[in-house]
């Protein structure tokens, strides 16, 4: 058995070709391996299989390295476009520099890291499907900053894969929880889900009735930096584990990579009474809503609701204003905790009028109108430790945060729909959503003393072009409002840039 080539229209292609004596005469076989892209390297190219390795000797198929890279095909009538969109790609290469997510990136350590930060910039100044990355490319400054990225369908899959590798993710995390989490004492933070909805049919994709909800979906768990409101973490799980039996494997994953967790908030359907013995062993103090169906949460209601609207349990939050009363209480047996009864006045005052309806509606008596005026607006927190009742409502809605990035992620980072069918491209996919969430929320906060978010910036500097010559790059003028950007972040676009040799 042998490789055979054929040259047609100056287009090399290759072949197998097995031989074998059949009744006294040499019969050939012949199969088609495509296009030849690199001869010593066995990479071959044809529609069934994309780019693909062919071993002769051991007659087997595989996946070319990473480091590999085509050359550009010649479509019919394509030109070079000689005039790409310049600011928006070179003001995000800065900023990830700037703020040294650099060597996070890096330590991913994929084979072709043209293409991982080719890929970064998509998916943050994109919010398209991955079959549009390659006209993206070409459009863009990127490709002169990253000329050696690979990214058609098929290596856009490969690359995925490799990035989603368990080895790559801890090499990246090890650098990044490296760079943000500087406290010795350990750091404050947020862990709360959402929902992947999907129709991909792998393992992970499970019926999840979430808060009343139910769809087919992956569970993404991220973990939330409190003094910086920047993600930690990230785990996922299938769609029908619920959220509390996940915390205790987040906490020591967390603590595997030496991030010591000092203050926690969840939400209630974190913690169960097992969850709650775990944090108080690891020394772990904690805030959430305790949840109608407890026991305990009855009895405090009886007790202490009846008194609650009293001039000295009143606090202000906000614009708002709530009545706060704190109770020393054992939810756990052996451990201290405390308890915050709370009644929200404007949640009261908006429900008054449906109760009155329903009031109306069903005839119902004075005293059972009361009851019901009563119980609207009141909640429930609980602490392992005394917090001020002024500061109760701060701390738990701070949990808010971590929505927020939830928000970032689908709206701005490409983390929905998704658009993947393994779970080594999912886990890759979710790698690249975290890295640019991370990005885009710097840079929202770093924006907030300006006019601009990060849609209207990225924007504004695409409008700055740049024309390609045969050696030199020239960026064109930039308008006020893109200098205004280029300041704001001390930012000095280059007048020339030299080409990079492929």
């Amino acid at each position: 058995m042998y490789i055979g080539y054929d040259i047609k229209n100056g287009v090399k292609y290759a072949k197998i070709c097995r031989s074998s004596r059949i009744d006294g005469k040499v019969k050939t076989e012949q199969k088609s391996l495509g296009r030849v892209l690199d001869e010593e390297k066995g990479i071959f190219q044809n529609r069934k299989l994309g780019v693909f390795t062919y071993d002769v000797e051991t007659d087997t198929y595989g996946k070319p390295d990473a480091t590999f890279v085509p050359a550009p095909a010649k479509r019919k009538n394509h030109r070079e476009k000689l005039i790409l969109d310049f600011g928006d790609a070179f003001f995000l290469d800065s900023f990830i520099t700037q703020k040294g997510l650099r060597s996070c990136i890096d330590a991913i350590g994929y084979g072709n890291p043209d293409t991982l930060y080719a890929m970064i910039h998509y998916y943050v100044l994109c919010n398209f499907a991955l079959t549009h990355a390659e006209i993206w490319y070409e459009g863009s400054y990127v490709s002169e900053l990253y000329p050696k990225a690979s990214l058609s369908s098929q290596r856009i899959s490969d690359f995925l894969a490799s990035i989603g590798d368990e080895n790559s993710q801890r090499n990246f995390f090890k650098e990044y929880l490296k760079l943000i989490t500087k406290r010795k004492d350990g750091t404050d933070i947020l862990i709360d889900s959402t929902g992947l909805p999907n129709s991909i049919h792998f393992p992970l994709t499970a019926v999840s009735n979430h808060n009343g909800t139910v769809s087919n979906e992956v569970r993404l768990i991220y973990v939330l930096q409190q003094e910086t409101n920047l993600p930690l973490y990230f785990r996922y799980c299938p769609g029908n584990i619920i959220d509390v039996s996940t915390l205790t494997t987040t906490m020591l994953e967390l603590k595997a990579y030496n991030v010591n967790t000092k203050f926690a908030i969840f939400d209630a359907g974190y913690l169960d009474d097992e969850n709650m013995k775990v944090l108080y062993q690891e020394k772990v103090s904690f805030l959430s809503r305790m949840k109608e169906n407890r026991k305990i949460y009855k009895q405090l209601i009886a007790e202490h609701l009846p008194t609650l609207e009293a001039e000295e349990h009143m606090v202000r939050y906000n614009s708002r204003y709530a009545y706060i009363k704190r109770v020393e209480c054992e939810i756990i047996e052996g451990h201290k905790a405390y308890a915050y009864v709370c009644q929200d006045i404007a949640m009261k005052g908006f429900s008054t009028s449906k109760v009155f309806a329903k009031a109306s509606a069903k005839n119902l008596g004075v005293k059972e109108v009361h009851d019901e005026l009563q119980k609207k607006g009141v909640f429930v927190l609980f602490s392992s430790r005394p917090i001020a009742k002024e500061k109760i409502l701060p701390t738990y809605y701070a949990r808010q945060q971590i929505e927020q990035i939830f928000d970032i992620g689908k709206n701005y980072a490409n983390m929905l729909p998704l658009r993947v069918h393994t779970e080594e491209t999912f886990r890759g996919h979710l790698m690249l959503t975290f890295i640019s969430s991370v990005i885009v929320k710097i840079l929202q906060d770093e924006l907030k003393s300006t006019a601009f978010n990060p849609i209207s910036a990225f924007l504004q500097l695409r409008n700055q072009k740049c024309k390609v010559f045969d050696r030199d790059i020239i960026p064109q003028e930039a308008v006020k409002k893109v200098n205004d950007i280029y300041k704001k972040f001390k930012l000095n676009y280059p007048k020339r840039v030299l080409r990079k040799a492929l």
